[in-house]
This record gives C-alpha cells, sequence and structure tokens, in this order.
C-alpha cells in the first residue's frame, strides 16, 4: 500500500514543492527588475527643482547668430554647451553632441 492516495503520485507532490519553492524566488527576481532605477542623465544641474525647464527669447538667438545648447546635462554653462560633452564621451563611449540653434 502506498503512502500517497493514487491521484497523487511522489512525482507530482516534488513537482508542487518545486513550484513552492521557486515561485517566490521567480516572483522577487521579477519585482526587483521593475523596481531597478535606470541611471540618471542630469548628475548636478539645479537639482532642487522638480523638473529643469529652460527658456531662451528668440531675440538673444539674434542677437548671438547662433547658440550652442548642452545635450549631455555636464556643462557648467548649461543649458549653453560648454564642451563637456567631449570629455563624456571618451569615458563612455557615448556619442552625444550639442544642439546648435541659428537664425
Amino acid at each position: 500500500m502506498s503512502a500517497f492516495p493514487e491521484e497523487l503520485s511522489p512525482v507530482m507532490v516534488a513537482g508542487i514543492i518545486g513550484a513552492l519553492v521557486a515561485v517566490p524566488f521567480m516572483w522577487k527576481f521579477a519585482v526587483s527588475k521593475k523596481q531597478e532605477s535606470q541611471p540618471m542623465c542630469n548628475l548636478s544641474i539645479k537639482k532642487d527643482s522638480p523638473k529643469v525647464v529652460d527658456t531662451i527669447c528668440m531675440q538673444d538667438i539674434e542677437d548671438a547668430d547662433k547658440k550652442v545648447m548642452c545635450r549631455c546635462w555636464r556643462s557648467a554653462k548649461f543649458p549653453y554647451c560648454d564642451g563637456s560633452h567631449t570629455k563624456h564621451n571618451e569615458l563612455t563611449g557615448d556619442n552625444v553632441g550639442p544642439l546648435i540653434v541659428k537664425k
């Protein structure tokens, strides 16, 4: 006489136990991947502000003929480019460059 009912074979019991052990680990892995944060692009500019927004007057562009705007978030003169993207690109292998606005 078997210790298990006919409907519940030892293989089925092993499968159930395996699932009960594995599911919490799989759940933790899936949830931790979703909660993993992405790296920030803005490391130092206006960190006290909830959103960085800069406005450039068209008159300023017309007076200067063009404006070179930072897109790497590393410029000490943000929102204007100071060439910081060059070092950033060398260190990271990135290819970011400025936005040039002309009249």
